[in-house]
């Protein structure tokens, strides 16, 4: 009885309330973040590799329909290239790559032949033999396609090249200068391309090359410099009919 009478006794504990589950606060998808990189990154290269005639333009929905986005990332992707003077925006709300001008032509001359050889030279000492393995093959790629008569491809594989040189630097200010420039004179390249061709010239790319085995700052700095001007004298002949 005296067992019976304690269980009896003993109180049942109240149930504890239910724990209230917050949901978290709404934050920015990931898949939205990737999407709008990716739109981006899309037109950059589109931009970089001769995907947008210069002077034509074209419209936000136009874009969004072309790449099966919402017309959301897309307006976000074209605010980022018009701040980097890679597009224009129009007062009919069209965009286009900007026409050449001779004082802009003048200028990105000289920005890419004061910045790319400093670039190359600071990355000097950070290509190892694997770097320059994958700097040699992009330039395999470059002959491959001029062969093939590939644009995309040589434009492709020529700014590969140069980057997979000029990353190794460890200068990001120097090199976000270097992309909005190239964002600038790319799409030019595309006109000028049947000049590589037929040209005669030094390849300066495999002087890079030589000079990066030979660890000779100097001669890297020169082949760098060298390979503007010779690319840059195309597409001022091309482009507005006046040799660099």
């Amino acid at each position: 009885m005296r067992e019976r009478h304690r269980a009896d006794s003993v109180k049942t504990p109240p149930s504890r309330p239910k724990a209230i589950i917050r949901k978290p606060l709404p934050v920015k998808s990931d898949i939205a973040v990737t999407t709008h990189e990716s739109v981006y990154r899309g037109l950059r290269n589109r931009i970089l590799f001769g995907g947008f005639l210069p002077g034509s333009a074209v419209t936000l929905r136009g874009l969004a329909e072309d790449m099966g986005v919402s017309p959301m990332p897309i307006r976000e992707a074209v605010r980022r290239l018009i701040a980097e003077r890679a597009l224009k925006m129009q007062d009919n709300r069209r965009v286009l790559v900007p026409l050449m001008t001779q004082a802009t032509f003048e200028q990105i001359v000289f920005a890419r032949k004061t910045l790319e050889p400093e670039l190359a030279a600071r990355a000097m000492d950070h290509i190892g033999p694997a770097e320059l393995r994958q700097i040699a093959a992009h330039d395999r790629s470059v002959d491959r396609a001029m062969a093939t008569s590939d644009i995309h491809g040589y434009m492709e594989s020529n700014y590969r090249f140069h980057f997979a040189i000029y990353e190794r630097a460890g200068a990001e200010t120097l090199m976000a200068l270097v992309e909005s420039i190239w964002l600038q004179f790319g799409p030019f390249m595309r006109m000028a391309y049947n000049r590589w061709g037929t040209s005669d010239l030094e390849d300066q790319h495999q002087a890079a090359i030589a000079a990066l085995q030979r660890n000779d700052r100097k001669a890297l700095r020169a082949a760098i410099a060298a390979d503007v001007s010779q690319g840059m004298s195309f597409i001022g002949e091309s482009v507005l009919r006046r040799a660099y």
